[in-house]
């Protein structure tokens, strides 16, 4: 029987998950830890680090996976290349399900940046009104520029307030739709959004809702990754499991 680990925390692990255990598929859901409150799942979970490349390998080996599915955050870089090295150093099959990146379209004002601390320096100048979409992870880094107001959305309540001098925080889980999110620009007055480039559907409306109202945005584009077998869709990962599990590492 297959025994397939899920690196997961995105819409399409669990959609994913939802598809392996209408199957009967021997599935586990692997959580990084930063949500407080995950959504239930149908197989079972873990929540933590593994210890770098040799302490997955190692899991995989204990657990005598399979099958190994990245299903992480675009930008969840490292925990990438740890996957592409544990699955050479045992040989175990890996397939990663992505979210084809974001590309502008007519209408929309967009500038791109490499990483965070380019966004922040960017950001040096007269004081904005920004929607600060990166999570909660990063929103703090932001106070090296603190003549700005922040507009946050978290999933879950930090235990710590933000510590940006001027910010409003909401706590909300999407999926968000393009009419909430032009209603919520223009209650704040926002006149910036900063994001990364996560892609998908289920964030995409801040950025529809940018384009109706003529908003410039700040891209943070992608962390460049290893070589890996990708796919888009859950159910391409079920083919590749049933036709092709010699390719992949």
């Amino acid at each position: 029987m297959r025994n397939i680990l899920i690196l997961g925390g995105t819409t399409e692990a669990s959609a994913l998950a939802r598809l392996l255990a209408e199957r009967g598929e021997q599935a586990t859901l692997s959580y990084a830890g930063r949500v407080d409150n995950p959504r239930p799942q149908p197989v079972p979970v873990r929540v933590g680090g593994f210890g770098g490349a040799e302490g997955l390998a190692a899991y995989l080996r204990q657990q005598g996976i399979t099958h190994l599915v990245d299903a992480t955050h675009p930008f969840a870089a490292m925990m990438s290349g740890n996957a592409v090295m544990a699955a050479r150093q045992t040989g175990i099959p890996l397939i990663a399900l992505t979210r084809p990146a974001w590309r502008a379209e007519e209408g929309d004002h967009w500038t791109h940046v490499p990483d965070i601390a380019a966004a922040i320096a960017a950001l040096d100048g007269p004081t904005r009104r920004i929607m600060l979409a990166l999570g909660r992870m990063h929103a703090d880094a932001f106070a090296a520029q603190p003549q700005h107001f922040y507009l946050l959305r978290f999933v879950d309540a930090p235990i710590v307030p933000p510590i940006l001098p001027n910010h409003h925080l909401l706590i909300d889980r999407g999926p968000f739709d393009a009419d909430g999110d032009m209603r919520l620009m223009q209650d704040h007055g926002i006149d910036l959004i900063l994001c990364k480039n996560a892609g998908g559907s289920g964030a995409q409306a801040k950025l529809i809702a940018a384009r109706h109202l003529g908003l410039p945005v700040m891209m943070i584009d992608r962390p460049a990754l290893a070589d890996r077998l990708e796919v888009h869709d859950p159910r391409a990962v079920l083919h590749w499991l049933d036709h092709a599990t010699d390719r992949g590492v």
